[in-house]
């Protein structure tokens, strides 16, 4: 008789330190709260050490090389968050994309403090993601599916310091045990629709870097019209 594996998601749910929320759309877990902590990681697939300035993050120096980020074929995000039209608004956007697609190749990559997320992550929200991903590698599972990000808000204050508030539609996303390429899917609830808000700052690359990060599952902001 074949054995239901729980899902990572349900896994965390007991362990308060983590803010970050996995895929598995079953889980009860309402929300996530940030605590102070040192430099963390994220994960997806093969960085190859190589690096890239996307043009569309035109903000800051020329010379910032942003990690290159290559997810494996069955994992994808689409960015439903258009353009603000201001440079900056527009460069948070940018990099927070990358952020996120840069934790998910640290799950592929298995390496908790692999050098892409922890590029786009500082202080407690570099810490809190390290725990995040680590919890992925000591399990040998990754991330596989669709994400989909909208309702995007973004907010810029003189200090150089931004906020970016977003849902994650979690609903075709699922974990993959990497041993076997068993694929955990969990049905859709309220709590696949997840609310985050993160705070960034620009450090001296003119890099938007995440340095806290707060989480919502199940929040009435982020779920779909009936």
């Amino acid at each position: 008789m074949n054995r239901r594996r729980p899902t990572l998601l349900a896994a965390l749910a007991l362990t308060a330190a983590t803010t970050l929320t996995l895929s598995a759309c079953g889980s009860g877990d309402e929300e996530g709260s940030a605590k102070d902590k040192g430099s963390d990681k994220i994960a997806g697939a093969d960085t190859g050490g190589e690096k890239s300035a996307p043009p569309s993050q035109s903000s800051g120096p020329a010379a910032a090389e942003r990690p290159k980020i290559e997810l494996p074929s069955d994992l994808s995000h689409t960015f439903d968050w258009p353009k603000t039209g201001d440079k900056e608004k527009d460069a948070i956007l940018a990099d927070s994309e990358e952020s996120i697609k840069a934790v998910h190749l640290a799950m592929a990559n298995q390496d908790a403090l692999d050098d892409a997320y922890l590029y786009y992550h500082e202080g407690e929200a570099a810490a809190e993601t390290e725990e995040f991903i680590q919890a992925y590698v000591k399990e040998k599972a990754r991330v596989t599916g669709a994400y989909r990000y909208y309702n995007a808000s973004v907010d810029i204050s003189d200090d150089n310091t931004g906020s970016l508030v977003y849902c994650e539609d979690q609903g075709k996303a699922y974990d993959m045990f990497l041993k076997d390429e068993e694929v955990n899917k969990t049905p859709v609830t309220k709590n696949s629709y997840v609310l985050y808000n993160t705070r960034l700052q620009k450090n001296d690359e003119g890099v938007w870097v995440v340095t806290k990060l707060l989480s919502q599952r199940g929040s009435d902001r982020c779920q779909p019209s009936a």
